[in-house]
């Protein structure tokens, strides 16, 4: 079944002094055009993770700009997530491909699901459906010719699995318009269908994001068994395979032998319900890290010395240097939350990272562990050049991904969709052969 995330509403001129000239009027023009419809955004989990944090934000900063908006979340079985989690990987280049059993499982549950959309129309007249976990819910809903459905994939597919990409693509085929964070991200075989580039976006009012002063930062990063008085970097990010942690540590390994005493916290609180990897991961990184002292794996939020969002807040200011060393990345929110807070960062040469920073001006892209020990120990031992990268960070960020001009984006493809003429209602599932694409596309994977 679905389940409705509860939320109020937030006034828009909140927003107003952080935002570039012209950005706001805009938003403001656009939403009034729009304000007789009904949005809905449809999702995995309400906690956890990049969408459940944009949304958190984006749905009461709607409502205060006099748009109706709601979010819902799927209640599937455990064992739904653990098929969507090896979807998540698989189309961001794992090897492998789906089983029979993992597709009846993944079309089965989003059949059962749909059936709670019994008088969707009273919900919704735009659907934001998000990543490949409600991907297939849009077959089975009896959709009425005034409802659009734009399908939000925040995965980096540059080099998706084939096997895995031929499975699902012909899915997207039930909706109205796709949205990918990069061109680089959009597939083969879209067959002509609307898409809309829209990088994602951070709150700069959520409580993470307006930045902890220093004393209260280094309060709770003591708490967490940090000696505030040596130097410290991080990584807040999931203990994902594609976040890397393994690299990261060999980062702060290189960077220690320049830099003595220094050390690393590693943040990253299990939260979100779709991902039962975190557990394995946990462990295998708390075995690489030896046992070191000085690196600090933080992971269970009912040990932390404030709430979530306070620790990453604090985190991210206490730092001397962010890492997100990444191997794989839609778009690194985490990332932007740092930059947003003056903070160096270090991150992986991938994805939306290569969009985030400009190399050498607002952080460094770097394609190894052995660079990114080297640029710590340059912007450790360089105060001045880590305050000005730091400063250009922030500026990066209010230009270019502050959360109004994510829903500005989003509400600009809900518009075109809507001017577009006649909707996909009910679409069939283009043959493979009408996509471009063969079944025999599995490349070995």
């Amino acid at each position: 079944m679905f389940n409705k995330v509860q939320l109020l509403q937030r006034p828009f001129d909140d927003y107003l002094p952080h935002l570039p000239l012209g950005l706001a009027d805009e938003l403001q023009a656009v939403a009034s055009n729009l304000h007789d419809l009904r949005f809905v955004h449809v999702n995995s989990t309400s906690l956890g993770g990049g969408v459940a944090e944009i949304l958190r934000s984006m749905i009461p900063m709607m409502r205060g700009l006099g748009l109706k908006a709601d979010w819902y979340v799927l209640q599937p079985h455990e064992s739904y997530f653990g098929v969507t989690k090896h979807i998540h990987n698989l189309l961001q280049g794992q090897d492998g491909r789906l089983s029979n059993d993992e597709m009846d499982v993944y079309l089965g549950q989003a059949e059962a699901e749909a059936r709670y959309l019994g008088g969707h129309e009273a919900m919704g007249d735009v659907w934001f459906m998000h990543d490949p976990q409600v991907l297939p819910l849009s077959q089975h809903v009896q959709w009425s010719e005034h409802e659009r459905r734009l399908w939000i994939c925040h995965l980096d597919l540059s080099a998706p699995n084939p096997s895995t990409l031929t499975d699902l693509l012909p899915l997207t085929h039930y909706h109205d318009g796709l949205v990918f964070s990069l061109e680089s991200y959009v597939p083969p075989g879209t067959n002509g269908m609307p898409v809309h580039i829209i990088p994602p976006a951070i709150d700069p009012l959520s409580s993470k994001n307006q930045a902890a002063d220093p004393a209260s930062a280094k309060r709770i990063v003591s708490a967490l068994g940090v000696d505030t008085q040596r130097p410290m970097v991080a990584q807040v990010s999931r203990f994902d395979v594609w976040k890397d942690p393994w690299g990261v540590i060999d980062a702060y390994r290189i960077a220690r032998e320049a830099v003595p005493g220094l050390q690393l916290v590693y943040l990253g609180v299990v939260q979100a319900k779709d991902d039962p990897e975190a557990a394995e991961m946990i462990s295998n990184v708390q075995e690489y890290a030896e046992g070191d002292p000085d690196i600090h794996l933080v992971h269970d939020a009912d040990t932390l010395p404030a709430p979530v969002d306070e620790v990453v807040n604090a985190v991210q200011v206490a730092a001397q240097v962010v890492l997100q060393k990444s191997t794989r990345e839609g778009f690194g929110l985490s990332a932007t939350e740092a930059m947003w807070k003056g903070t160096p960062l270090i991150a992986g040469n991938v994805g939306g990272l290569k969009y985030q920073i400009v190399h050498g001006e607002s952080g460094y892209l770097v394609d190894s562990s052995e660079e990114a020990g080297r640029y710590l120990v340059e912007l450790l031992k360089d105060p001045e050049l880590a305050s000005r990268m730091g400063a250009a960070a922030k500026e990066r960020v209010r230009q270019h991904f502050l959360l109004p001009r994510l829903l500005l984006d989003y509400l600009k493809a809900a518009q075109a969709s809507l001017e577009a003429g006649t909707p996909v209602v009910n679409s069939p599932v283009p043959a493979m052969q009408d996509l471009g694409l063969s079944l025999a596309a599995d490349g070995g994977c």
